[in-house]
């Protein structure tokens, strides 16, 4: 057993049917945000998560975090939700068996059938509380940052202003979805027959294609791949839906950098944040200098006033 502060100790002592002593407690591995455990006690497992310090600034509200989580459980793509300690920051789920996924594991056509699933049933699921859009996302992590003396390169500046160009050729979108914003592979089990979903920090209503850019981005998918994603979701791989996919990938980049950034000047963690914000700008700089870019733009705008409902499958499809 890992010992317990008096933090832990104060979180555990909630849980029904049993004192913190009965419980053997370990380090998980992973995240950069929170410290995470898992929790064992008379055969059953549990995952134990306190949130980061000074964690409002990046928009977490673990409010909507719980909200989010338990709706996802509900659904049957979430771990189930056992304990919520607002006061401590802290949230107990049931720990879910299975494989924690990897970049190349998602991408496998049975893998992705499954994680589409569920990532539909979220979108197709209760609304969840707050909103989220990348460009505002990138802006108040921008303000905040600064405010906090990061300083910031010159090509950020020019990012930004990419970015400007590509809200202006999404826009926002007409009809909101419950949506993830956090989709990495590590946060992702498979047992086999469905894809659990964690860490719903992040979660609100937005654009679906946010999602999927997103996962996308995360797992560097290549061009068929994505095609494939997009049937799985849409039952079709049209050209407006491939520019919004690799727009949002692009959206998707530049606010985790601008995470790092403002994580550079909020984290007490020992983690090289600003690499991080570095690495993702370089990314993003390295993927908005192609031709295409402005095909998706232009396929973008068109597609605004041709389909207004972005997370709407195909007449012709059926999950």
């Amino acid at each position: 057993m890992t010992h317990m502060d008096p933090k832990m100790l104060r979180i555990l002592r909630q849980m029904p049917g049993g004192h913190p002593s009965e419980y053997r407690v370990s380090p998980l591995e992973g995240g950069i945000t929170n410290r995470n455990y898992r929790v064992e006690r008379g055969g059953e497992s549990f995952v134990l998560r306190i949130g980061g310090e000074n964690t409002e600034a990046l928009g977490i509200d673990r409010d909507r975090e719980y909200h989010a989580s338990c709706a996802a459980a509900g659904l049957g793509v979430g771990a189930e939700v056992l304990l919520y300690v607002p006061e401590e920051r802290a949230m107990v789920t049931r720990f879910v068996s299975g494989t924690l996924l990897t970049a190349e594991a998602a991408a496998r056509t049975e893998v992705l059938r499954r994680i589409v699933a569920s990532i539909r049933a979220v979108h197709d699921g209760p609304a969840f509380l707050g909103e989220f859009w990348a460009p505002d996302v990138v802006r108040q992590y921008r303000a905040l940052a600064e405010s906090r003396g990061v300083s910031f390169p010159t090509s950020a500046g020019v990012a930004l202003a990419t970015m400007e160009r590509i809200e202006a050729s999404l826009g926002r979108p007409a009809k909101l979805v419950p949506c993830h914003n956090d989709l990495l592979a590590a946060n992702m089990i498979d047992d086999g027959a469905t894809v659990r979903i964690l860490d719903w920090e992040y979660a609100a209503q937005g654009d679906p294609f946010f999602d999927l850019g997103n996962f996308a981005v995360n797992q560097k998918l290549d061009a068929a791949a994505e095609r494939e994603l997009l049937h799985l979701y849409r039952g079709r791989v049209s050209t407006a839906d491939e520019a919004r996919l690799r727009l949002h990938r692009l959206l998707s980049d530049l606010r985790e950098s601008y995470w790092g950034f403002l994580q550079s000047g909020v984290s007490t963690l020992e983690f090289d944040f600003r690499k991080y914000a570095l690495d993702h700008l370089e990314r993003f700089q390295k993927n908005v200098a192609v031709p295409e870019l402005e095909e998706w733009l232009r396929a973008a705008k068109i597609a605004r006033s041709a389909e207004p409902d972005p997370s709407a499958r195909d007449s012709n499809y059926e999950r």
